[in-house]
């Protein structure tokens, strides 16, 4: 488990996969547009050509409007990742209702994370918190000089020192691993064909339920032509979705097996994916920022999951290292005279200035 066996394998793959995600995003923008422009003329022919032959019309006129429009789409999606590439930062801070802490604010925590940072010679990223009593915590960034580990208020005064240390050592190796550049990049791929989903459902339902009375002749087509640009779309959202878990479960293993060579200690790996476990969602957040959390749980049979069940992430590292699995009843109580007073005190203070945490309060 503390050995990097297969590591530089792992991190090259993740870099091809970026390349290889980023490649094929205008080839998919275009194959989509293709199949919306097709979809279009079908439901809007008066009096369509029968057989191959109006087929083989429609087909031609899709061609001939995408490769019109080829050099104006790859030029919106170069545009798009010139965005995200400059605003990722700010993209993740405005999907997860994080802040970011300097030392002065919280120094324990930077305490933490800087000296597991100087014993891996790795840059010391920026540190962010989530003010919300969620269990969870995640990386985030593209460069050396963006990377930022993100952790929960209810992370850090639920978790002793050495499994908070635990959390941030696995943070750490998703950076390391450039598991995290990959995540970025798949956030920032599927993105823009979720909102354009939800765009045109909007306009679905607009043109189903508040325009009935106002339709023409051609209502029906406009409709028909709407929802099946939909299914175009929302079939370019899964295709995604599926590229998205395809992403490997296996990295969750190989950041605890990291974290365990930071910290030498599996038992408080194991003690804080108990904690964690089931308390993991964070309020008002997205699914893409759940999907990088060090947890992210999904109850419906595990159909959609992104990380491998708690139960088993334990399970390999007890295996592996030889250590016990602690019992639940076993867990320490967390003594916060000694372990981030300062934190919950700051913490209480801004639940009484913030009414969204009073309204969101959880008791653990």
């Amino acid at each position: 488990m503390a050995t990097t066996v297969g590591l530089s394998t792992h991190i090259w793959n993740n870099n091809a996969k970026c390349v290889m995600l980023l490649a094929l995003y205008p080839v998919l923008l275009l194959g989509i547009f293709w199949l919306c422009v097709f979809a279009l003329g079908l439901s809007m022919a008066h009096q369509p050509a029968p057989g191959v032959n109006g087929s083989m019309i429609l087909m031609d006129s899709a061609n001939n409007l995408t490769i019109e429009f080829a050099p104006l789409l790859i030029a919106a999606v170069a545009i798009w990742f010139i965005i995200a590439w400059f605003s990722h930062t700010r993209m993740i801070r405005k999907l997860s209702h994080s802040h970011p802490v300097t030392r002065q604010e919280e120094p324990e925590l930077y305490n933490l994370l800087e000296n597991l940072c100087i014993s891996r010679g790795m840059p010391l990223p920026r540190l962010e918190i989530i003010e919300t009593h969620a269990r969870n915590a995640f990386a985030s960034g593209i460069a050396k000089d963006n990377f930022c580990v993100t952790v929960t208020r209810g992370l850090m005064n639920s978790l002793a020192t050495d499994e908070l240390e635990a959390v941030i050592a696995h943070e750490l190796t998703h950076i390391e691993n450039r598991d995290v550049r990959l995540l970025i990049v798949t956030v920032i791929f599927t993105g823009l064909f979720g909102f354009l989903a939800q765009m045109v459902w909007s306009s679905l339902r607009y043109n189903l339920f508040f325009s009935s009375g106002r339709r023409d002749r051609n209502g029906g087509g406009v409709v028909i032509a709407i929802i099946v640009i939909a299914v175009v779309l929302w079939l370019g959202y899964l295709a995604s979705l599926v590229m998205r878990f395809a992403l490997s479960r296996r990295r969750e293993y190989m950041a605890d097996a990291g974290a365990i060579e930071m910290t030498k200690n599996p038992e408080a790996m194991m003690r804080a994916l108990m904690r964690i476990s089931g308390r993991d969602r964070i309020p008002e957040t997205t699914d893409d920022i759940a999907m990088m959390c060090i947890e992210n749980h999904v109850p419906f049979l595990g159909m959609f999951a992104t990380h491998p069940p708690i139960e088993k992430r334990i399970r390999a590292i007890s295996e592996v290292t030889n250590t016990p699995v602690p019992e639940v009843t076993d867990l320490p109580p967390i003594n916060k005279e000694k372990s981030f007073s300062a934190q919950r005190d700051k913490a209480q203070d801004s639940a009484r200035e913030n009414p969204w945490l009073i309204r969101n309060r959880r008791k653990f």
